[in-house]
Order: structure tokens, then C-alpha cells, then sequence
């Protein structure tokens, strides 16, 4: 049985693991947004960035890209995962069914955010993201690269978020 992970972040951009089919796919009752406090990768406990994730929400849905693991690397593609996504416990390892372009739907590992983890910041207005992504950095580099690459590889694929775009734009300008 093939192994799915969902990826709405960095992880279109930078998946770290090998892959057989890369399929776009939604996400049902799932949002994406700026909505955890990074504290390693994209700023630092004194000075908090922001990443994305996936926040639990009644009718959303998240756009964003399956990918099925190559046979044999489940184990070592999981392991590689959790490394990265768990290193603050912010996120929940959870089993959900995506909805792939095609019309199949699969189950795959989605990284969604715990609401009662102290990183989770839920709907903080726009300009206070930009103004946040605009200055933080951590320790995989700016926050705002994180951002491009993330608003980048979602346009390249034909995906529009409305707020991930009036962000980059935002940022650009602060950044500038």
C-alpha cells in the first residue's frame, strides 16, 4: 500500500524524501495559514517567526499537493518527518483522507497544528504577519524566504491563496 504525506508548506518546495507521483490534492475542513510561532527553523524564542499549518476549521479546505513515498522508504521517510515536523511538538501527526485531483481519495500523514500548543497564534490580522515575516530570522534562514518559496511553488502549480499573495506582496514592500 502506497504512503501519502501532504504538503501545503515548505514541504512543496522542500519535500527532503523520495518520491514516486506528486498529485495535486484538497484537504476537507483544514486551512492553511500563519498560524504557529516558529522558534527554530524560520525565527527564535526571543524573536518568533511564523510558518504555516493547518488549522481545524468547519467547511475550509487546503489546497495543496500529495506525495506518494517511494516503496520501501516509509520507514525511513516517516522517521525524516518527525525529525522535522515534531521538533517543538506544535504539530499532530494525524492520518487524513485527501481528495486528489484525479477524484481518488487517499489517506495520507498531514502535520497539523495543536490549538493548545503555546506556538499556536490563530488569526493574527495580516499586516502583523507581514510585519513579523518581514523581520524574523531563524535558523533555516529568513522567514519571508520561507513565504516566497511557499507562495512561489503554489502559483507554479496553478494554486492561488488569496492571503499567501497579499503577504508576499506586503513583505516585499517592507522587506524593500
Amino acid at each position: 500500500m502506497t504512503m501519502w504525506v501532504f504538503g501545503y508548506g515548505s514541504l512543496l518546495w522542500n519535500p527532503g524524501f523520495e518520491i514516486t507521483v506528486r498529485a495535486v490534492a484538497t484537504l476537507p475542513n483544514y486551512a492553511r495559514s500563519f498560524c504557529m510561532r516558529s522558534i527554530h527553523h524560520r525565527g527564535t524564542v526571543d524573536d518568533p517567526g511564523l510558518v504555516l499549518a493547518l488549522d481545524e476549521r468547519s467547511g475550509a479546505q487546503c489546497a495543496g499537493v500529495a506525495f506518494a513515498v517511494a516503496a520501501g522508504k516509509e520507514d525511513e521517510t516517516l522517521q525524516y518527518l518527525r525529525e522535522r515536523e515534531l521538533v517543538s511538538s506544535a504539530y499532530l501527526e494525524k492520518i487524513l483522507t485527501l481528495n486528489l485531483a484525479d477524484g481518488r481519495r487517499v489517506e495520507a500523514v498531514t502535520y497539523v497544528i495543536d490549538e493548545s500548543h503555546e506556538q499556536y497564534c490563530s488569526d493574527l490580522p495580516l499586516e502583523e504577519q507581514a510585519q513579523i515575516i518581514a523581520n524574523a530570522v531563524g535558523g533555516r534562514g529568513p522567514n519571508w524566504e520561507y513565504l516566497y518559496n511557499t507562495a512561489s511553488h503554489l502559483r507554479d502549480i496553478d494554486l492561488r491563496d488569496p492571503d499567501l499573495e497579499w503577504l508576499t506582496a506586503r513583505v516585499r514592500d517592507l522587506v524593500a
